[in-house]
Protein backbone atom coordinates (compact mmCIF):
# COMPACT_ATOMS: atom_id res chain seq x y z
CA UNK A 1 0.00 0.00 0.00
CA UNK A 2 3.22 2.66 0.87
CA UNK A 3 4.86 1.70 -2.54
CA UNK A 4 1.00 2.53 -4.49
CA UNK A 5 1.00 6.16 -2.68
CA UNK A 6 4.16 6.73 -2.76
CA UNK A 7 4.81 5.84 -6.42
CA UNK A 8 2.71 8.91 -7.71
CA UNK A 9 4.77 11.51 -6.74
CA UNK A 10 7.92 10.11 -6.86
CA UNK A 11 6.57 9.81 -10.69
CA UNK A 12 5.82 13.79 -10.43
CA UNK A 13 8.79 14.74 -8.84
CA UNK A 14 10.62 13.10 -11.89
CA UNK A 15 8.16 15.01 -14.33
CA UNK A 16 8.81 17.92 -12.88
CA UNK A 17 12.62 17.85 -12.65
CA UNK A 18 13.03 17.23 -16.07
CA UNK A 19 10.65 19.81 -17.38
CA UNK A 20 12.86 21.94 -15.39
CA UNK A 21 16.31 20.63 -16.70
CA UNK A 22 14.64 21.08 -20.48
CA UNK A 23 13.01 24.84 -19.53
CA UNK A 24 16.43 26.37 -17.97
CA UNK A 25 18.95 27.77 -20.81
CA UNK A 26 21.61 25.61 -21.77
CA UNK A 27 25.35 26.55 -23.14
CA UNK A 28 28.22 24.48 -24.14
CA UNK A 29 31.75 25.93 -23.68
CA UNK A 30 34.45 25.29 -26.70
CA UNK A 31 36.63 28.03 -25.71
CA UNK A 32 39.74 26.59 -24.71
CA UNK A 33 40.72 29.56 -22.47
CA UNK A 34 37.38 29.34 -20.89
CA UNK A 35 37.62 25.88 -20.16
CA UNK A 36 41.00 26.08 -18.71
CA UNK A 37 39.70 29.29 -16.64
CA UNK A 38 37.05 27.53 -14.73
CA UNK A 39 39.11 24.07 -14.69
CA UNK A 40 41.27 26.08 -12.35
CA UNK A 41 39.11 27.76 -10.53
CA UNK A 42 37.46 24.61 -9.60
CA UNK A 43 41.09 23.02 -8.54
CA UNK A 44 41.85 25.87 -7.22
CA UNK A 45 39.35 27.90 -5.21
CA UNK A 46 37.70 26.15 -2.81
CA UNK A 47 34.13 26.89 -1.21
CA UNK A 48 35.40 29.48 1.28
CA UNK A 49 37.57 31.15 -0.76
CA UNK A 50 34.52 30.99 -3.19
CA UNK A 51 31.92 32.32 -0.09
CA UNK A 52 35.00 35.60 0.56
CA UNK A 53 34.73 36.39 -3.53
CA UNK A 54 31.30 36.73 -3.49
CA UNK A 55 30.49 38.46 -0.08
CA UNK A 56 33.35 40.94 -1.57
CA UNK A 57 31.76 41.40 -5.37
CA UNK A 58 28.35 42.16 -2.95
CA UNK A 59 30.38 44.54 -0.67
CA UNK A 60 31.42 46.46 -3.96
CA UNK A 61 27.79 46.95 -5.62
CA UNK A 62 24.92 46.77 -3.29
CA UNK A 63 25.95 49.34 -0.84
CA UNK A 64 26.01 52.08 -3.57
CA UNK A 65 23.00 50.85 -5.14
CA UNK A 66 20.91 51.75 -1.95
CA UNK A 67 22.87 55.08 -1.80
CA UNK A 68 21.45 55.83 -5.07
CA UNK A 69 17.79 55.02 -4.75
CA UNK A 70 15.92 58.27 -5.22
CA UNK A 71 12.86 56.66 -4.65
CA UNK A 72 13.41 57.24 -0.37
CA UNK A 73 14.86 60.09 1.70
CA UNK A 74 18.04 60.88 2.43
CA UNK A 75 18.23 59.22 5.47
CA UNK A 76 16.35 56.09 4.49
CA UNK A 77 19.07 55.52 1.76
CA UNK A 78 22.03 55.36 4.46
CA UNK A 79 20.08 53.75 6.91
CA UNK A 80 19.77 51.10 3.89
CA UNK A 81 23.40 50.56 2.70
CA UNK A 82 24.49 50.79 6.34
CA UNK A 83 21.84 47.49 6.91
CA UNK A 84 23.48 46.05 3.47
CA UNK A 85 26.82 46.50 4.45
CA UNK A 86 25.85 44.47 7.94
CA UNK A 87 23.89 41.84 6.21
CA UNK A 88 27.11 41.38 3.71
CA UNK A 89 29.45 41.36 6.63
CA UNK A 90 27.56 38.96 9.22
CA UNK A 91 26.70 36.47 5.87
CA UNK A 92 30.18 36.61 4.40
CA UNK A 93 32.42 35.86 8.05
CA UNK A 94 29.52 33.18 8.92
CA UNK A 95 29.36 31.16 5.93
CA UNK A 96 33.30 31.44 5.39
CA UNK A 97 33.74 30.05 9.08
CA UNK A 98 31.34 27.20 8.51
CA UNK A 99 32.12 25.97 5.80
CA UNK A 100 35.96 26.25 6.41
CA UNK A 101 35.78 23.95 9.80
CA UNK A 102 33.67 21.60 8.11
CA UNK A 103 35.60 21.15 5.15
CA UNK A 104 38.36 20.44 8.41
CA UNK A 105 35.97 18.53 9.91
CA UNK A 106 35.52 16.07 6.99
CA UNK A 107 39.54 16.27 6.97
CA UNK A 108 39.77 14.57 10.50
CA UNK A 109 37.44 12.01 9.90
CA UNK A 110 38.60 10.91 6.41
CA UNK A 111 41.70 9.07 7.60
CA UNK A 112 41.92 5.68 5.30
CA UNK A 113 41.08 3.40 7.32
CA UNK A 114 42.95 -0.32 8.09
CA UNK A 115 42.13 -3.33 6.60
CA UNK A 116 40.50 -4.99 9.71
CA UNK A 117 39.92 -1.88 12.33
CA UNK A 118 37.58 1.11 10.92
CA UNK A 119 37.76 4.02 13.23
CA UNK A 120 35.97 7.16 14.27
CA UNK A 121 38.42 8.79 12.16
CA UNK A 122 37.91 6.99 9.51
CA UNK A 123 34.21 7.47 9.15
CA UNK A 124 33.54 9.69 6.24
CA UNK A 125 36.10 7.71 4.19
CA UNK A 126 34.52 6.29 0.83
CA UNK A 127 33.90 3.14 0.89
CA UNK A 128 34.65 0.59 -2.07
CA UNK A 129 36.54 3.39 -4.28
CA UNK A 130 40.00 3.58 -5.19
CA UNK A 131 40.27 7.20 -4.78
CA UNK A 132 43.66 9.14 -5.78
CA UNK A 133 45.04 12.16 -3.49
CA UNK A 134 43.97 14.69 -6.28
CA UNK A 135 39.95 12.88 -6.15
CA UNK A 136 40.02 12.61 -2.36
CA UNK A 137 41.13 16.18 -1.51
CA UNK A 138 38.36 17.04 -4.37
CA UNK A 139 35.63 14.65 -2.12
CA UNK A 140 36.61 16.25 0.85
CA UNK A 141 35.71 20.03 -0.05
CA UNK A 142 32.91 18.67 -1.85
CA UNK A 143 31.24 16.81 0.93
CA UNK A 144 32.51 19.74 3.28
CA UNK A 145 30.49 22.15 1.68
CA UNK A 146 27.26 19.64 1.19
CA UNK A 147 27.92 19.85 5.04
CA UNK A 148 28.47 23.28 5.90
CA UNK A 149 25.12 24.25 3.56
CA UNK A 150 22.93 22.04 6.43
CA UNK A 151 24.44 23.97 9.34
CA UNK A 152 23.84 27.21 7.47
CA UNK A 153 20.20 26.44 7.37
CA UNK A 154 20.66 27.07 11.87
CA UNK A 155 23.46 29.61 11.59
CA UNK A 156 21.50 32.35 9.78
CA UNK A 157 19.30 32.65 12.67
CA UNK A 158 21.38 31.60 15.02
CA UNK A 159 24.16 33.77 14.38
CA UNK A 160 23.40 35.91 11.05
CA UNK A 161 20.56 38.15 12.21
CA UNK A 162 21.64 39.03 15.38
CA UNK A 163 24.80 39.72 14.06
CA UNK A 164 23.51 41.92 11.22
CA UNK A 165 21.20 43.92 13.74
CA UNK A 166 24.52 44.91 16.36
CA UNK A 167 26.19 45.50 12.73
CA UNK A 168 23.13 47.49 11.42
CA UNK A 169 22.99 49.88 15.12
CA UNK A 170 26.94 50.43 15.21
CA UNK A 171 26.77 51.69 11.63
CA UNK A 172 23.70 53.87 11.97
CA UNK A 173 25.17 55.59 15.38
CA UNK A 174 28.29 55.89 13.34
CA UNK A 175 26.79 57.96 10.53
CA UNK A 176 24.71 60.23 13.12
CA UNK A 177 27.48 60.93 14.74
CA UNK A 178 29.70 61.87 11.77
CA UNK A 179 26.30 63.99 10.36
CA UNK A 180 26.25 65.59 13.99
CA UNK A 181 30.03 66.74 13.68
CA UNK A 182 29.97 67.95 9.92
CA UNK A 183 26.44 70.23 11.40
CA UNK A 184 29.01 71.63 14.17
CA UNK A 185 31.74 72.14 12.13
CA UNK A 186 29.19 74.02 10.01
CA UNK A 187 28.14 76.07 12.64
CA UNK A 188 32.04 77.05 13.62
CA UNK A 189 33.01 77.91 10.15
CA UNK A 190 29.95 79.45 8.96
CA UNK A 191 28.14 81.39 12.16
CA UNK A 192 24.59 82.30 11.41
CA UNK A 193 24.04 86.17 11.90
CA UNK A 194 22.72 87.76 14.98
CA UNK A 195 20.73 91.37 14.40
CA UNK A 196 22.15 94.04 16.95
CA UNK A 197 19.78 95.91 19.16
CA UNK A 198 22.33 98.88 19.62
CA UNK A 199 21.70 100.61 16.55
CA UNK A 200 21.15 103.62 18.14
CA UNK A 201 24.48 103.26 20.30
CA UNK A 202 27.17 106.33 18.99
CA UNK A 203 30.89 105.00 18.42
CA UNK A 204 31.53 107.02 21.18
CA UNK A 205 30.06 104.91 23.69
CA UNK A 206 27.57 108.02 25.00
CA UNK A 207 23.57 107.34 24.85
CA UNK A 208 21.01 109.22 23.36
CA UNK A 209 18.01 109.92 25.77
CA UNK A 210 14.44 109.92 23.47
CA UNK A 211 11.39 110.03 25.12
CA UNK A 212 9.15 107.29 24.15
CA UNK A 213 4.96 107.93 22.83
CA UNK A 214 3.32 107.44 26.09
CA UNK A 215 5.46 110.41 27.86
CA UNK A 216 5.07 112.92 24.39
CA UNK A 217 1.18 111.79 24.56
CA UNK A 218 0.94 112.57 28.57
CA UNK A 219 3.09 116.04 28.25
CA UNK A 220 0.75 117.26 25.58
CA UNK A 221 -2.54 116.33 28.09
CA UNK A 222 -1.17 118.14 30.61
CA UNK A 223 -1.03 121.41 28.44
Amino acid sequence: MSNLSVKPFTTYGKRVAKWVFNTLPSMELKNGRVLNAVKWAGQHISSPQNRVILGATALMSQPFIDLHNRNVDDETRKVSAARTVAKILAGTTTGFFVRYYAIKAVDFFTLKPDKTIRTVKSLLFPRGVNTTIKGMQQYKLALGTFISLGVMMFTNFAIDAPLTKVLTNMFVKKIKEHERKKVDNSIMTNPIPTVSNDKEKPKNNTYIHRPSMDSFISRKEAK
